[in-house]
């Protein structure tokens, strides 16, 4: 996580006003400001968990944002790291509850695994989502029958109220795009995800026609990777990065596995992964001739 910013009274009182992100970002919001102060006051993990009669692992995890925190366990933190003024402790503890507040998207729980769900709650607070995808459309800029050709590809087992539900969990997280202070989206796609016939023709002509109306909106760019360019600068899987207006947010990378992700925030990986993506888009076409490309491959699908 970053550090050497400013104090935490007026990023934490921003953030109590003007909530963004749920729960999410909270956390993370909470768990910087409470490693700050730890390491501000000269105290380990050691002995921060000794304070809330817990293991050196749940401090980390705190100040990591991976689980919300009780009100009894940063009251005691903020005794111990020397935080006694009653407003202040005010703040810390109201924010503290709100990480147990659940986001819009814990109805689907059902189908939402846990190491998805703050993906989620990071994309509802980034202000900038840049992604590679080498397999699919983005989910942001799915149609509703890709995206269920896309769940029935990962879920062949699955009934179809479950397919039902997954899929309206994405188009729920879509629904951003449209909000007043929506994200950026900047998302490079591989020319083999746009000619790979998934859900059949007229699934992929409504897809590519998608596109290129998402394409018109300010806040949605796209680009297509053909494959006369060879090798990429991105060796492997997709990738996500998010960057956030918030000082006290680092930006972060999301590496979607097959039933897990990474999420990578250390300022060296982060900009090892910003340089690829850098590359990614200074090698593909430009997003005026991606309009000509998905428009030529509209005309091929007849």
């Amino acid at each position: 996580m970053i550090s050497n910013q400013p104090g935490p009274e007026a990023p934490l009182r921003q953030y109590l006003e003007h909530p963004r992100g749920g729960p999410t970002v909270l956390r993370i919001v909470l768990g910087i400001q409470l490693r700050r102060l730890r390491e501000n006051a000269g105290i380990t993990r050691e002995a921060a968990g000794d304070a809330i009669r817990a293991s050196h692992a749940k401090i980390s995890r705190l100040e990591l944002g991976r689980v919300s925190c009780k009100e009894r366990d940063v009251s005691d933190l903020l005794t111990l790291y020397g935080v006694l003024d009653e407003e202040q402790r005010a703040d810390y503890l109201t924010l503290a509850r709100r990480t147990s507040t659940p986001g819009w998207w814990h109805q689907y729980g059902d189908v939402l695994p846990t190491w998805f769900e703050t993906h989620i709650g990071l994309e509802e607070a980034a202000s900038i989502i840049r992604t590679y995808e080498v397999q699919f459309v983005p989910g942001l800029l799915q149609t509703r029958r890709y995206a269920d050709a896309v769940v029935q590809l990962g879920h062949p087992g699955a009934k179809a109220e479950e397919l039902k539900r997954r899929v309206d969990l994405r188009m729920q997280r879509q629904e951003l795009l449209g909000l007043p202070n929506a994200p950026l989206v900047w998302a490079v796609i591989d020319e083999a995800v746009l000619r790979r016939p998934l859900g059949g023709v007229a699934v992929m002509r409504e897809q590519i026609e998608h596109l290129l109306k998402l394409s018109e909106l300010p806040n949605v760019t796209v680009q297509m990777a053909p494959f006369h360019l060879g090798g990429l600068a991105a060796a492997g899987g997709p990738i996500t990065v998010l960057r956030f207006q918030e000082q006290d947010l680092p930006d972060i990378v999301y590496l979607e596995q097959l039933t897990s992700a990474l999420y990578l925030d250390k300022r060296e990986d982060v900009d090892h992964y910003l340089a690829v993506m850098d590359r990614l888009s200074a090698q593909a076409e430009q997003p005026r001739q991606t309009r000509t490309s998905l428009e030529r491959l509209l005309k091929e699908l007849g």
